[in-house]
């Protein structure tokens, strides 16, 4: 019997993911299988693609599960502000999905974002973005080429000053 340490609240035998971590080489194919899955169709994967093509890539981090990845996210440096950072995109292979594993990578992201004091953006569901500690209020004076009612920020302690938001060129076209 293989016993774990406790992972998200689970203490039993292979009941759950292992801890989120960094893409490794050759996980690439997971993570495109996985955002076809997710998305029903190939656009998030040619998004993908495109940022690391264009080398706007921050970070990539998987939810391995087994020998599967069953959850991921990118981060991407924004070309305004400096020192900015935008998620997208976000994914849970689509049967484990409203198992809270989204919810808890996205809260250690924003916990990771507010410690670093480094401002991460991204546009969704409010609702969903909001329980993981982004705010929409903290977005509120931001100008944005996607719908800024849909628009949160992590990783700053009050409402970010009025100022315009240009993503990675990969996202030019509408994608995100």
């Amino acid at each position: 019997m293989r016993v774990r340490p406790q992972v998200w609240g689970v203490d039993s035998v292979a009941s759950g993911p292992d801890f989120a971590r960094e893409l490794r080489r050759g996980e690439e194919r997971q993570v495109n299988d996985l955002l076809c899955a997710a998305f029903d169709g190939p656009a998030e994967a040619e998004l993908v693609r495109r940022l690391r093509k264009e080398r706007s890539i921050a970070g990539e981090t998987v939810l391995p599960w087994e020998d599967e990845i069953v959850g991921y996210f990118a981060l991407s440096h924004m070309r305004r502000p400096k020192g900015w950072i935008c998620l997208a995109p976000v994914a849970i292979k689509p049967d484990l999905q409203g198992r809270g594993y989204g919810k808890r990578m996205m809260g250690l992201l924003s916990e990771w974002a507010r410690l670093s004091r480094t401002p991460v953006v991204v546009l969704g569901s409010v609702g969903f973005y909001e329980k993981a500690g982004f705010s929409q209020a903290k977005a509120a004076n931001l100008t944005s080429p996607y719908p800024i009612a849909n628009t949160m920020l992590a990783g700053m302690d009050k409402p970010a000053p009025a100022q315009r938001l240009v993503y990675p060129a990969a996202f030019d076209g509408g994608h995100l």
